[in-house]
């Protein structure tokens, strides 16, 4: 009786442990994404520059649209912390607003593009017929130069869109739609290579033994068993979609000049570079931190998910 005692509590012992290691999965990549001392600058620089750009018009009153030829390409001072442009614009005001839209760009853009890459990809590792038709119209996709690409699909609809949204509505549509319906592949292609494996598994054969349709067992078991390759993507492809936006505004073919984002400031303060070198200087330093730290925040979300990192 004593053997079985034993045996007993060896078994109740390893039900906990299994229970406890479950339900703390996301307490163990905080845990494991703490410790990634990079990840954590990231997160805590792109926290910062999100309460910047969001909260900052909230404490700072400067108006961005308010022009004093007087005040015209001014260094930091106190009455504007980071100079005024060619105009007597205030910089630390435009630059708050502008992040707000290149932030709204970058998140709404990288939504798009893990929704269809990841919905593209499940599919076609789960279902051999659609694998091959689907591989082939992502390396199609892959195929195509996408900045020539983007300048013309963008000189082809930009009238169109703002006719029928408003300037500014119109543009963010197109900017948006553009970059994430050309920015799907990597996510398809890493989506599709970890639901074949995930395919294998043996909790799969139970569920297609015990009848589960094919869409249950997509959304209930293969789907959580790929969201960290998603995630990763995700984190980076908001960094791609903000520099994209920005080398678009930078050609004069993103965002009216009106509607400043970091990469529209950048753009008109290249012609006032030995005038004025602050006009440059600080949203290239705001388009460097974000998307350094979304890359960090990627790379401490790839290691903090990877099961054979984790202790």
């Amino acid at each position: 009786g004593g053997i079985m005692t034993a045996e007993t509590a060896k078994s109740k012992t390893v039900t906990d442990f299994a229970l406890r290691k479950h339900r703390s999965l996301w307490s163990d990549v905080w845990i494991q994404f703490r410790k990634h001392r990079l990840a954590m600058i990231g997160l805590v620089t792109f926290v910062c520059l999100i309460l910047f750009s969001f909260a900052g018009p909230l404490i700072y009153d400067g108006d961005p649209d308010y022009i004093d030829f007087i005040d015209a390409h001014q260094a930091p001072s106190r009455a504007h912390p980071m100079g005024t442009d060619h105009l007597g614009r205030d910089m630390m005001a435009r630059s708050m607003f502008g992040g707000r839209i290149s932030i709204a760009v970058g998140i709404t853009a990288m939504l798009i593009a893990i929704f269809v890459g990841a919905a593209l990809g499940g599919l076609a590792g789960f279902f051999d017929k659609l694998d091959g038709p689907l591989m082939r119209i992502t390396d199609m996709f892959l195929a195509l130069p996408l900045l020539p690409l983007l300048l013309v699909i963008i000189l082809l609809f930009r009238d169109t869109l703002r006719s029928a949204f408003g300037p500014e509505m119109g543009i963010f549509l197109l900017v948006v739609f553009v970059i994430g319906i050309l920015n799907w592949m990597a996510t398809a292609r890493v989506v599709r290579g970890q639901t074949l494996s995930v395919k294998e598994e043996e909790f799969i054969t139970a569920a297609n033994a015990v009848g589960s349709k094919q869409s249950r067992i997509l959304g209930r078991h293969v789907f959580p068993n790929v969201l960290s390759p998603i995630m990763v993507a995700a984190t980076l492809g908001v960094a791609g979609a903000i520099l994209t936006e920005s080398a678009l505004s930078f050609l004069g073919l993103g965002f009216p000049s009106d509607f400043p984002t970091w990469g529209r400031l950048l753009y008109d303060g290249k012609d006032f570079l030995q005038l004025n070198i602050w006009m440059v200087l600080w949203p290239g330093i705001l388009i460097s931190l974000t998307v350094l730290s979304i890359n960090f925040l990627g790379d401490g979300l790839r290691d903090a998910l990877d099961p054979r990192l984790r202790d």
